[in-house]
Protein backbone atom coordinates (compact mmCIF):
# COMPACT_ATOMS: atom_id res chain seq x y z
CA UNK A 1 0.00 0.00 0.00
CA UNK A 2 1.76 3.77 -0.79
CA UNK A 3 2.27 5.31 2.09
CA UNK A 4 1.95 9.19 2.50
CA UNK A 5 4.85 11.39 3.41
CA UNK A 6 5.62 15.14 4.53
CA UNK A 7 3.36 17.73 3.05
CA UNK A 8 5.83 20.31 3.97
CA UNK A 9 6.58 21.24 0.48
CA UNK A 10 3.20 21.91 -0.76
CA UNK A 11 2.32 26.26 -0.80
CA UNK A 12 -1.24 27.06 -0.90
CA UNK A 13 -2.84 27.93 -4.27
CA UNK A 14 -5.30 31.00 -4.29
CA UNK A 15 -7.41 30.96 -7.35
CA UNK A 16 -7.23 32.31 -10.89
CA UNK A 17 -8.85 35.68 -11.29
CA UNK A 18 -10.00 37.19 -14.96
CA UNK A 19 -6.90 38.74 -16.17
CA UNK A 20 -4.44 36.17 -14.72
CA UNK A 21 -3.16 34.45 -18.20
CA UNK A 22 -3.14 37.71 -19.63
CA UNK A 23 -0.81 38.78 -16.71
CA UNK A 24 1.26 35.39 -16.73
CA UNK A 25 1.37 35.53 -20.62
CA UNK A 26 3.28 39.20 -20.58
CA UNK A 27 5.50 38.03 -18.01
CA UNK A 28 6.55 35.45 -20.27
CA UNK A 29 7.19 38.01 -22.89
CA UNK A 30 8.87 39.92 -21.06
CA UNK A 31 11.34 37.65 -19.81
CA UNK A 32 12.11 36.15 -23.32
CA UNK A 33 12.27 39.63 -25.08
CA UNK A 34 14.34 40.73 -22.22
CA UNK A 35 15.16 44.79 -20.65
CA UNK A 36 18.54 46.13 -21.38
CA UNK A 37 19.20 47.77 -18.32
CA UNK A 38 17.74 44.35 -15.90
CA UNK A 39 19.42 41.56 -15.79
CA UNK A 40 16.81 39.04 -14.80
CA UNK A 41 17.40 34.75 -15.60
CA UNK A 42 14.18 32.14 -16.90
CA UNK A 43 10.95 32.72 -14.32
CA UNK A 44 11.62 29.41 -12.33
CA UNK A 45 8.93 27.15 -11.34
CA UNK A 46 9.05 24.53 -8.65
CA UNK A 47 7.33 21.80 -7.84
CA UNK A 48 6.86 19.53 -5.03
CA UNK A 49 8.35 16.33 -4.12
CA UNK A 50 6.75 13.71 -4.74
CA UNK A 51 4.86 12.21 -1.97
CA UNK A 52 3.71 8.54 -2.89
CA UNK A 53 6.36 6.27 -1.78
CA UNK A 54 6.16 2.53 -2.74
CA UNK A 55 6.37 -0.75 -0.61
CA UNK A 56 7.72 -3.90 -1.83
CA UNK A 57 4.59 -6.21 -2.88
CA UNK A 58 4.48 -9.17 -0.43
CA UNK A 59 4.02 -12.67 -0.99
CA UNK A 60 0.09 -13.39 -2.57
CA UNK A 61 -0.67 -15.31 0.64
CA UNK A 62 0.18 -13.04 3.34
CA UNK A 63 -2.14 -10.65 1.94
CA UNK A 64 -5.34 -10.92 4.66
CA UNK A 65 -7.55 -9.99 1.85
CA UNK A 66 -6.56 -13.04 -0.57
CA UNK A 67 -6.08 -15.57 2.35
CA UNK A 68 -9.48 -14.33 4.12
CA UNK A 69 -10.82 -16.35 0.67
CA UNK A 70 -9.94 -19.83 1.79
CA UNK A 71 -12.72 -20.65 4.33
CA UNK A 72 -10.51 -22.57 6.33
CA UNK A 73 -8.61 -19.53 7.35
CA UNK A 74 -11.67 -17.92 8.52
CA UNK A 75 -12.05 -18.30 12.74
CA UNK A 76 -13.67 -21.15 13.62
CA UNK A 77 -13.31 -22.96 10.53
CA UNK A 78 -10.56 -26.14 11.63
CA UNK A 79 -11.96 -26.08 15.19
CA UNK A 80 -15.05 -27.87 14.18
CA UNK A 81 -13.54 -30.14 11.19
CA UNK A 82 -10.98 -31.32 14.22
CA UNK A 83 -13.78 -31.98 16.82
CA UNK A 84 -16.09 -33.96 14.36
CA UNK A 85 -13.01 -35.84 13.45
CA UNK A 86 -12.72 -36.84 17.40
CA UNK A 87 -16.23 -37.39 17.81
CA UNK A 88 -16.27 -39.83 14.92
CA UNK A 89 -13.06 -41.50 16.10
CA UNK A 90 -14.26 -41.93 19.76
CA UNK A 91 -17.35 -43.91 18.47
CA UNK A 92 -16.06 -45.95 16.03
CA UNK A 93 -12.63 -47.34 17.25
CA UNK A 94 -11.27 -45.03 20.21
CA UNK A 95 -7.61 -45.25 19.03
CA UNK A 96 -5.69 -42.74 20.26
CA UNK A 97 -4.91 -39.71 17.80
CA UNK A 98 -1.52 -38.87 16.94
CA UNK A 99 -2.20 -35.25 14.99
CA UNK A 100 -4.48 -33.62 12.61
CA UNK A 101 -3.11 -32.00 9.47
CA UNK A 102 -4.61 -29.81 6.59
CA UNK A 103 -2.83 -30.62 3.06
CA UNK A 104 -4.22 -30.93 -0.61
CA UNK A 105 -4.97 -34.25 -2.32
CA UNK A 106 -3.42 -34.27 -6.02
CA UNK A 107 -4.60 -36.90 -8.48
CA UNK A 108 -5.05 -36.53 -11.97
CA UNK A 109 -8.11 -34.31 -11.91
CA UNK A 110 -7.98 -31.89 -9.78
CA UNK A 111 -6.13 -30.43 -6.28
CA UNK A 112 -8.45 -30.86 -3.10
CA UNK A 113 -8.23 -29.64 0.25
CA UNK A 114 -8.24 -32.77 2.59
CA UNK A 115 -7.92 -32.88 6.59
CA UNK A 116 -5.37 -35.95 7.46
CA UNK A 117 -5.78 -37.84 10.77
CA UNK A 118 -3.15 -40.25 12.21
CA UNK A 119 -4.12 -43.13 14.53
CA UNK A 120 -2.26 -46.35 16.11
CA UNK A 121 -4.24 -47.95 12.86
CA UNK A 122 -5.40 -46.01 10.27
CA UNK A 123 -4.71 -43.17 8.17
CA UNK A 124 -8.16 -41.16 8.05
CA UNK A 125 -8.48 -38.92 4.93
CA UNK A 126 -11.25 -36.31 5.09
CA UNK A 127 -12.62 -34.14 2.38
CA UNK A 128 -14.47 -31.61 4.60
CA UNK A 129 -17.03 -28.78 3.33
CA UNK A 130 -15.31 -25.41 5.77
CA UNK A 131 -18.81 -23.12 4.32
CA UNK A 132 -21.58 -25.59 5.66
CA UNK A 133 -18.89 -27.05 8.36
CA UNK A 134 -19.78 -30.51 7.74
CA UNK A 135 -17.74 -33.69 6.63
CA UNK A 136 -18.67 -34.89 2.72
CA UNK A 137 -16.39 -37.95 2.34
CA UNK A 138 -14.35 -40.14 4.65
CA UNK A 139 -11.66 -42.37 3.46
CA UNK A 140 -10.13 -45.37 5.45
CA UNK A 141 -6.56 -47.02 5.22
CA UNK A 142 -5.41 -49.30 7.52
CA UNK A 143 -1.51 -48.48 7.91
CA UNK A 144 -0.92 -52.35 7.67
CA UNK A 145 -1.61 -52.17 4.20
CA UNK A 146 0.47 -49.36 3.72
CA UNK A 147 3.81 -50.45 2.36
CA UNK A 148 5.59 -47.74 0.30
CA UNK A 149 6.31 -43.63 0.31
CA UNK A 150 7.43 -41.79 -1.79
CA UNK A 151 8.93 -38.03 -1.79
CA UNK A 152 9.90 -35.71 -4.41
CA UNK A 153 8.89 -33.51 -7.22
CA UNK A 154 5.94 -33.83 -9.66
CA UNK A 155 5.99 -34.55 -13.03
CA UNK A 156 3.53 -34.74 -16.35
CA UNK A 157 3.38 -36.37 -19.52
CA UNK A 158 4.86 -33.98 -22.31
CA UNK A 159 0.96 -33.55 -23.52
CA UNK A 160 -0.57 -32.46 -20.09
CA UNK A 161 -1.76 -28.87 -20.41
CA UNK A 162 -1.73 -28.89 -16.55
CA UNK A 163 1.99 -29.19 -15.92
CA UNK A 164 1.76 -27.73 -12.03
CA UNK A 165 4.97 -27.08 -9.98
CA UNK A 166 5.70 -28.33 -6.50
CA UNK A 167 6.53 -31.55 -4.87
CA UNK A 168 4.86 -33.75 -2.64
CA UNK A 169 4.31 -37.39 -1.21
CA UNK A 170 2.68 -40.27 -2.28
CA UNK A 171 0.80 -43.26 -0.11
CA UNK A 172 1.12 -46.74 -1.42
CA UNK A 173 -1.63 -49.10 -0.63
CA UNK A 174 -1.58 -51.37 -3.54
CA UNK A 175 -0.03 -52.14 -6.47
CA UNK A 176 -0.36 -49.62 -9.50
CA UNK A 177 -1.16 -52.54 -11.81
CA UNK A 178 -4.15 -53.65 -10.36
CA UNK A 179 -5.67 -50.58 -10.51
CA UNK A 180 -8.94 -50.48 -13.55
CA UNK A 181 -9.22 -48.17 -16.13
CA UNK A 182 -12.73 -47.08 -14.97
CA UNK A 183 -11.16 -46.47 -11.20
CA UNK A 184 -8.48 -44.35 -12.83
CA UNK A 185 -10.69 -42.16 -14.88
CA UNK A 186 -13.22 -42.02 -12.38
CA UNK A 187 -12.76 -38.78 -9.91
CA UNK A 188 -15.06 -40.30 -7.47
CA UNK A 189 -13.16 -43.76 -7.49
CA UNK A 190 -11.81 -44.83 -3.87
CA UNK A 191 -10.15 -48.06 -5.63
CA UNK A 192 -6.84 -45.86 -6.15
CA UNK A 193 -4.00 -47.65 -5.11
CA UNK A 194 -2.38 -44.88 -3.95
CA UNK A 195 -3.09 -41.30 -2.38
CA UNK A 196 -0.92 -38.45 -3.15
CA UNK A 197 -0.74 -35.04 -1.03
CA UNK A 198 1.19 -31.60 -0.84
CA UNK A 199 0.82 -28.84 1.08
CA UNK A 200 -2.09 -26.60 1.50
CA UNK A 201 -1.07 -22.73 -0.27
CA UNK A 202 -2.48 -21.10 3.02
CA UNK A 203 0.77 -22.81 4.95
CA UNK A 204 2.40 -19.48 5.35
CA UNK A 205 -0.18 -17.55 6.74
CA UNK A 206 0.07 -17.36 10.53
CA UNK A 207 2.02 -19.81 12.67
CA UNK A 208 -0.78 -22.26 13.66
CA UNK A 209 -1.57 -23.33 9.78
CA UNK A 210 2.53 -23.31 9.36
CA UNK A 211 2.20 -26.04 11.65
CA UNK A 212 -0.63 -28.23 10.47
CA UNK A 213 0.56 -28.14 6.78
CA UNK A 214 4.22 -29.39 7.07
CA UNK A 215 4.24 -32.15 5.50
CA UNK A 216 7.54 -32.95 7.41
CA UNK A 217 5.32 -32.85 10.45
CA UNK A 218 2.90 -35.28 8.62
CA UNK A 219 5.48 -37.90 7.94
CA UNK A 220 7.11 -37.82 11.68
CA UNK A 221 4.29 -39.35 12.92
CA UNK A 222 2.93 -41.37 9.87
CA UNK A 223 6.40 -43.11 9.33
CA UNK A 224 6.59 -44.61 13.23
CA UNK A 225 2.98 -45.20 12.87
CA UNK A 226 3.40 -47.72 9.48
CA UNK A 227 6.07 -49.44 11.25
CA UNK A 228 4.05 -50.18 14.38
CA UNK A 229 0.92 -51.49 12.39
CA UNK A 230 3.02 -53.48 10.81
CA UNK A 231 4.52 -54.97 13.94
CA UNK A 232 1.64 -55.19 15.12
CA UNK A 233 -0.14 -56.80 12.33
CA UNK A 234 -1.92 -60.08 12.91
CA UNK A 235 -2.07 -61.02 9.06
CA UNK A 236 -0.24 -62.70 6.43
CA UNK A 237 1.39 -59.01 5.92
CA UNK A 238 3.94 -58.29 2.68
CA UNK A 239 7.16 -59.57 5.48
CA UNK A 240 8.90 -56.24 3.41
CA UNK A 241 8.31 -53.48 5.25
CA UNK A 242 7.66 -50.07 4.68
CA UNK A 243 10.20 -48.61 1.92
CA UNK A 244 10.13 -45.09 1.39
CA UNK A 245 11.69 -43.63 -2.25
CA UNK A 246 12.56 -40.57 -3.53
CA UNK A 247 11.72 -40.33 -6.85
CA UNK A 248 9.44 -37.70 -9.03
CA UNK A 249 6.16 -38.63 -8.75
CA UNK A 250 3.91 -38.75 -12.09
CA UNK A 251 0.75 -37.53 -12.07
CA UNK A 252 -1.21 -38.74 -15.28
CA UNK A 253 -2.91 -35.70 -16.62
CA UNK A 254 -3.05 -36.43 -19.90
CA UNK A 255 -4.27 -33.32 -21.95
CA UNK A 256 -5.40 -31.86 -18.48
CA UNK A 257 -8.53 -29.63 -19.78
CA UNK A 258 -10.92 -30.38 -17.05
CA UNK A 259 -7.83 -30.20 -14.78
CA UNK A 260 -6.75 -27.22 -15.60
CA UNK A 261 -10.03 -25.12 -15.28
CA UNK A 262 -10.74 -26.56 -12.12
CA UNK A 263 -7.26 -26.06 -10.52
CA UNK A 264 -7.11 -22.26 -12.17
CA UNK A 265 -10.55 -21.76 -10.35
CA UNK A 266 -9.91 -23.35 -6.99
CA UNK A 267 -12.58 -25.52 -7.26
CA UNK A 268 -11.28 -28.26 -5.35
CA UNK A 269 -11.30 -25.78 -2.34
CA UNK A 270 -13.79 -23.89 -0.21
CA UNK A 271 -13.14 -20.20 -1.52
CA UNK A 272 -15.46 -17.06 -1.64
CA UNK A 273 -15.91 -16.18 -5.58
CA UNK A 274 -17.60 -12.80 -5.48
CA UNK A 275 -21.26 -13.05 -4.61
CA UNK A 276 -20.92 -17.37 -4.75
CA UNK A 277 -18.69 -19.17 -2.47
CA UNK A 278 -18.10 -22.78 -2.91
Amino acid sequence: MSTIGSFEGLQPVSPKQEGDDQSSETDQLSTEEGDPGTVSGPRQTSRPPSVTESAPYPSPYHQPYISRKYFITRPGAIEPATEDLKGHIAKTSGEKIQGFWLSTETDHWNNEERILLVTDRILLICKYDFIMLSCVRLQWIPLSAVYGICLGKFSFPTVSLDKRQGEGLRIYRGSPEQQSLLSGWNPWSTEVPYATFTEHPMKYTSEKFLEICKSSGFMSKLVPAIQNAHRNSTGSGRGKGLMVLTEPILIETYTGLMSFIGNCNKLGYSFARGSVGF
